[in-house]
This record gives C-alpha cells, structure tokens and sequence, in this order.
C-alpha cells in the first residue's frame, strides 16, 4: 500500500501537469493570436508565427525545463517521441477517418526536410553530440524556412507550405479562435496561459523525473512514450478533427509543420540550452526509428498520392509495436 502511494504521487504531479500545460498552451494562442489581430499583423504572418510558435510551446517548455534540470533523456525523447507521434499516431488515427489526399510538391519538400534534420540529428548525436553550433545552425534554418513559407503562401496557390496548413488545422478545429473580445482580456488569456504553461512544464517534468527512478525505467523512455504522447494531444485532435471534416491534406500539412517546429525550434533551444550527448535510447533507437518511420510515411504519400486506410493502419501498428517494445525493453 505504501509503495503504491509513493508511486501514486509522482503520477498525480505528472497528470497535473499534462492538464496544466495543455489549457496553458491553448490560451497562449488564444491570446497571442487576438493580441495580434489587435496590433495588425496580417492573418498570413500570425498563422505561420504565432500559431506555429504557439502550438508548440507545449513540447518547447517541457524539453527546456527537462534540459535546465539535467534530464536530457526527457528533453531529447519528448523530440523524437512527439515526432514518432505526429508520424505514426496521428496521420494513422487520421487516415482510418479519411483517406488522407496528399499534394506530391509540399509532401517532398517540407516531409524531406523534416526527414533531412531527422537524419542530421542521428548523425551529430552518434558522433559529436549536440553542440551549441548544432542549435543555432537549426534556429537559423527555422528562420529561413519561415521566411520561405511566408513568400510562398503570398506568391504561390493557399496550401504552399506546412506551416499553414498547420495553421489552417487549428483554425478548422477552433471555431472561436477569432473571437473578438476587449485588447485587455486578450493580453490577460495570454499571460494567464504563459504562467500556466511554465508551471505545468514544470510539474511534468518533475513527475517524469520521480516516476522514472521509482519504476526502474529510464528517463529517455518516459520522454520517448508517456511525454511525448502527451505533450502530442493536442495535435491528435487538431488533426483528427480536420480529418472528420474533410480537411485531410490539412491534417498532413498539420502533422509535417508540427514535425519541423519540434526538430528546427524545440531542438535548437534545447541545443542552445543544454548541448551534450542524447541518450543511447533515442540515438541508438528512437531516431533511427523516426528515420525509418519518415521514409514508410513518404512512400505511403507518394503512391497514389494519398494515404489510404490500410497504410493508415499500418501506421497505426507500428507505433503500437514501437511502444509496446518501449515499455517492455526497460
């Protein structure tokens, strides 16, 4: 009885603080995106910024506090993790709902450069670990990336780029996200939601901490499975969602956007942060797995040029196997 109350506690601060991020993320980009209408941003800058940004955080502030708390295992398996399932997870559960329709010229673009970075990641973590440089050279190349998407979305066909069709997702999903209400309940959202998502990352990472070491199972593990898969929520309904509604090439710009932000952004902080090595776990397995996983999921796109339910579940299996070998590895 007493192991199992020891066991409940860090359970109860990790549940806590899943429920405190995630409410905190959704008010920041409520928030940020109202305060920026106010301002005048156009709605093509605040969907592939604040939107993009936003809709991250979540991942973005559990790496860095799991960083700035010595658990690189946490910080680098909630990366590779959420990736494995955005790519798996999400587009599977996706595609079982719809048939996902797939536009070949953003699918090689923005999926190659995610499989790109995915396979630059593996090769630094293999040899030279993560560096100071590494993280700069992948903020530098988020910024270019933006700077492209935007000229791409104001000079080309609506859809040109992952980043707003990751926008888009949230907009399909989110009804009330233009709401107009008073500039100072719009900042207030924001700063309430800033507060609740660093307190929540905050929460969770020291739960993940204290769970790992009273189970046995390594940290790299928990990031790679319980982290990721939560901190991943709230892409699985944005995207699920526009599945429902018939939005299926969003769903994939959705998933590929989200999979560059947590490679380019989240990964470049985190380097800046706290460079050192990535743990056996994720460098050994969970990025060859995310390589692997890249190249079955472009292979699905690209043939017919759609992912079918059959391919979506196949997706759905192997990120099934993936856990299950996860978990009972440790």
């Amino acid at each position: 009885m007493c192991c199992d109350t020891v066991v409940l506690i860090p359970l109860l601060v990790l549940a806590a603080g899943f429920v405190i991020l995630i409410v905190g993320g959704e008010l920041l980009v409520r928030g940020a995106v109202r305060v920026a209408e106010r301002a005048g941003m156009s709605e093509l800058l605040i969907g592939l910024t604040i939107v993009g940004f936003g809709t991250s955080a979540p991942e973005l502030v559990a790496s860095v506090e799991a960083a700035r708390a010595g658990s690189p295992g946490i910080a680098w398996g909630n990366i590779v993790g959420s990736n494995l399932a955005n790519s798996l997870l999400i587009l599977g559960a996706a595609s079982l709902i719809l048939p996902m329709v797939v536009p070949r010229g953003p699918l090689w673009r923005d999926g190659g450069l995610a499989l790109a970075m995915t396979i630059v990641l593996w090769l630094v973590a293999s040899t030279t670990g993560i560096t100071v440089a590494i993280g700069v050279f992948f903020l530098m190349l988020l910024t270019g990336y933006l700077g492209y998407a935007y000229w791409a979305e104001r000079t080309q066909p609506p859809g040109a780029s992952a980043l707003h069709e990751k926008a888009e997702a949230l907009e399909i999903s989110d009804t009330h996200l233009h709401d107009i209400q008073p500039l100072w309940r719009s900042i207030l959202v924001l700063l309430v939601g800033i507060i609740l998502i660093v307190t929540g990352g905050r929460w969770l990472v020291e739960g993940a901490v204290d769970l790992a070491r009273l189970v046995g199972m390594s940290e790299a593990v928990i990031g790679l499975t319980v982290i990721a898969i939560g901190t991943s929520l709230p892409e699985l309904v944005t995207s699920v969602v526009a599945a429902y509604k018939g939005a299926s090439a969003v769903a994939l710009g959705n998933v590929l956007g989200s999979n560059i932000f947590n490679l380019l952004l989240i990964g470049g902080v985190t380097a800046v942060i706290a460079p050192g090595t990535i743990p056996g776990e994720i460098s050994n397995f969970g990025l060859p797995v995310l390589i692997a996983a890249s190249v079955l999921l472009l292979i699905f796109a690209a043939t017919g040029r759609k992912i079918t339910r059959w391919e979506g579940a196949i997706l759905l299996i192997v990120y099934l196997v993936m856990l299950v070998y996860n978990i009972t590895a440790v």
